[in-house]
């Protein structure tokens, strides 16, 4: 394993000072130095990762130095178009170095949400035409592989990308030196929205941790698992898959089981269902500031007020909350108003050690909640 402060030496001494991307947990260690130790002039958390390609462009274009770019391999997906229509040699040709963690490698075993994705992601780059170097524990000299990959980027004034494997960097603690002070955690806020749900509704959840607790909860209560959509990749999409289900089945309650880091990603969503015709949709939205998934590095999500977002796009009333009583109030009163709503949870981050995972497949859970709504799959 190599330190993360090792790597970001060697990234450093190739002159590249500005990073942004989104957290990665197989590049939780360096993700974490890099925020401690980069100013928010040089370091830019984005909101999704072709936001990262195209502030890497505006980088260059600005100061003519390459960025560097991190990423978890789901994040190909936002990246691709940036990386072809504006940083490829054929176009803008701009130079950039990223940094890929490699979920889903095949071989060790991982969540089915990675498995394709890990499979086919050297195919992608390739198709790309972007050179990559694998970067692994076993790596002998980081900064001979960085430098050589540099090298061609330099040359060839285009991306090139360093592949992560597990086990590549070492574990790294950042320090938080203000911790949010609420009353509850986001499992706590799920238990208690789930408790407070009729036997109709159903419930629409985002990838990473928080569909993880949803699972856990309905099998402690004996529920079955049946009403719930567990979104376990997708990021950003979770409330345009649930606005999809609220327009099929109007006459049964939807609610959105969703976080910061996720509506962030891709917040335009937002509009769009605000200016829908879904009376049965509530968003709720748990906000606890941070990639709580995959590392815990911050979001925005306390500098930005999503409610008053929310409204702004159309939705009929926005509210924030930070206690369970207060869930309890405004759950009961935003069942009874016309929507799309938003519930606006404030939260700790942070989850428990012993957290398990769904024993259900993808698909076993998309036939059971089709089935549940009455639809042959």
């Amino acid at each position: 394993m190599h330190k993360p402060e090792s790597v970001f030496k060697c990234i450093r001494e190739q002159g590249i000072r500005f990073s942004t991307g989104v957290p990665d947990s197989l590049l939780k260690g360096f993700c974490a130095y890099l925020t401690e130790n980069s100013g928010n002039r040089d370091h830019v958390i984005a909101a999704n990762e072709g936001n990262a390609i195209a502030l890497a462009v505006g980088h260059y274009l600005s100061t003519g130095k390459p960025a560097l770019v991190y990423m978890q391999n789901s994040g190909i997906g936002n990246a691709i178009n940036p990386l072809l229509s504006l940083a490829d040699p054929e176009v803008y040709s701009v130079p950039m170095l990223l940094l890929i963690g490699w979920r889903g490698e095949p071989g060790i075993k991982d969540e089915p949400q990675h498995m394709k994705q890990g499979r086919v992601m050297t195919e992608l780059i390739d198709a790309m035409e972007i050179p990559w170097f694998e970067l692994s524990s076993d790596t002998d000299s980081p900064g001979k592989l960085i430098d050589k990959a540099c090298r061609i980027m330099r040359k060839k004034s285009m991306p090139v990308a360093l592949l992560a494997r597990k086990g590549a960097f070492e574990r790294y603690s950042s320090e938080d030196d203000m911790p949010p002070n609420f009353s509850m955690n986001r499992e706590g806020a799920i238990k208690c929205v789930i408790d407070l749900l009729a036997k109709h509704d159903v419930v629409v959840s985002t990838t990473g941790k928080a569909s993880r607790e949803v699972y856990e909860h309905r099998a402690d209560r004996g529920d079955g698992h049946a009403n719930d959509f567990l979104t376990v990749g997708g990021m950003g999409h979770t409330a345009s898959i649930a606005m999809g289900v609220a327009l099929g089945q109007p006459g049964r309650q939807v609610i959105c089981l969703d976080g910061d880091g996720s509506v962030f990603m891709h917040m335009g969503a937002l509009a769009i269902i605000g200016q829908s015709p879904i009376p049965n949709f509530i968003h709720v939205v748990i906000n606890n500031g941070a990639h709580d998934s995959v590392g815990g590095q911050p979001t925005v999500g306390f500098d930005v007020s999503l409610p008053k977002v929310a409204e702004a796009c159309g939705y009929r009333q926005a509210v924030s909350v930070s206690s369970l009583e207060e869930i309890r109030a405004e759950m009961t009163r935003l069942r009874e108003v016309e929507g799309p709503v938003m519930l606006e949870i404030l939260t700790n981050k942070g989850a428990r050690d012993d957290l398990g995972r769904p024993k259900t497949t993808p698909l076993a859970n998309r036939d059971a909640f089709m089935a549940r709504l009455g639809v042959e799959s």
